[in-house]
């Protein structure tokens, strides 16, 4: 088992609860869709400027990246995404009472943000050395149709150099396996026209609900794998027969064959559509990958060091799960990844997401002793 902190860390995280939650209420503060992480990651990389951090950078992917490092070692990439599924430019509303902070967005990812930032300014103030390297990187696009652009351009940059991969996101447990995804943009078009006039003509969006019907027919291969229509638009007017509509679907799974069971059928219920005269065409927009040959030994070792840090702060049973996050990218390299929540909380993705205000201490804990045993090689 890991031991618990240094009376020099505790009493850091403790002094340090006040300035945290003030970091997180200024970074719900700055809208990040998507995409759309320019200004936060601005201020993320200013931040660990102004707090001493040498080399800080932000790359072609708005990620902001911290590199402790020198040229010829192995290095432990700790990530923590900037972005939210809100597409929001201006600032959404931020409230907080005695036992909670309510903000979109505010656990998922803006607490593990903050949090990785207040630890790694606690190893700038006190000259921490470690025996490994370690990159330090607040990433884009883990979101929505991001599609992980942050961490692909990561793992490609360093892919050479990166021995193990801890994402902080989400709230308290883990997350060892990854869930892949296939991502679509579908596009029905029809004549259209007057609604009485040309009364009779094919209607767009009542073809569409012909397909919506055909994709919901599927039933799922195994547990762990699903599907999901998330978005529907099209037409015009009350009294426009409808010339387009398009949806955004989904398909999820942490088994490889299943996520290509699920692609078979939807392109089947696409040619189907077709012989029946509809048109219809669909772009993939995103898509996540399985696991890929991960060394076993490897990747369990890492996840029973994280299992063991969240043990030593969190009494309750660890929830080990698998999940959709950053961690598919390296995973799928072959990396060893497992993604670590530093919170208590609920409604993520939803305006009402609220995060408990006494799990932060709990969170920075886990955080700095998970850093500090993985960089000093324990």
């Amino acid at each position: 088992m890991f031991e618990e902190l240094t009376k020099q860390q505790e009493e850091y995280v403790l002094d340090s609860i006040g300035e945290l939650e003030e970091l997180i209420e200024r970074l719900c503060g700055i809208p990040a869709p998507s995409t759309r992480e320019e200004k936060r990651a601005e201020f993320c990389m200013q931040w660990l400027k102004r707090h001493g951090a040498e080399g800080v950078y932000i790359d072609s992917a708005q990620n902001a990246v911290y590199p402790v490092c020198g040229e010829n070692r192995d290095a432990v990439v700790f990530l923590a995404h900037s972005d939210t599924v809100f597409p929001d430019l201006a600032p959404m509303p931020f409230n907080k009472d005695e036992k909670r902070m309510y903000a979109p967005g505010v656990g998922d990812n803006t607490a593990s943000v903050a949090i990785m930032l207040m630890v790694i300014k606690y190893i700038l103030q006190n000259n921490v050395s470690f025996e490994n390297d370690a990159l330090f990187v607040v990433n884009s696009c883990e979101e929505g149709l991001g599609n992980l652009r942050g961490v692909r351009e990561i793992a490609g940059r360093y892919k050479d150099r990166i021995s193990k991969v801890i994402a902080f996101d989400g709230g308290l447990g883990i997350s060892d396996r990854c869930v892949g995804s296939h991502r679509y943009r579908v596009k029905i078009t029809a004549e259209g026209g007057h609604s009485y006039n040309d009364f009779g003509r094919d209607n767009a969006i009542v073809l569409m609900s012909g397909f919506i019907r055909e994709l919901n027919r599927k039933k799922i291969p195994r547990k762990g794998t699903t599907y999901n229509i998330g978005s529907i638009c099209g037409g015009t007017s009350v009294n426009t027969i409808p010339q387009s509509c398009e949806i955004l679907y989904e398909y999820r799974s942490d088994d490889k064959e299943c996520l290509g069971e699920m692609e078979a059928f939807f392109k089947s219920a696409v040619y189907k559509a077709r012989e029946n005269g509809t048109r219809i065409e669909y772009e993939l927009i995103g898509e996540r990958p399985c696991m890929g040959d991960v060394d076993e030994q490897k990747q369990e070792e890492l996840k029973n060091k994280c299992i063991e840090t969240v043990s030593c702060f969190d009494k309750k049973p660890v929830r080990i799960s698998a999940a959709s996050t950053d961690c598919n990218i390296p995973l799928s390299m072959g990396i060893p990844a497992v993604c670590v929540g530093l919170y208590e909380g609920g409604g993520a993705h939803t305006r009402e997401e609220w995060i408990e205000r006494d799990s932060l201490p709990t969170g920075m804990r886990i955080a700095m002793k998970l850093i500090f045993g993985l960089l000093n090689g324990k």
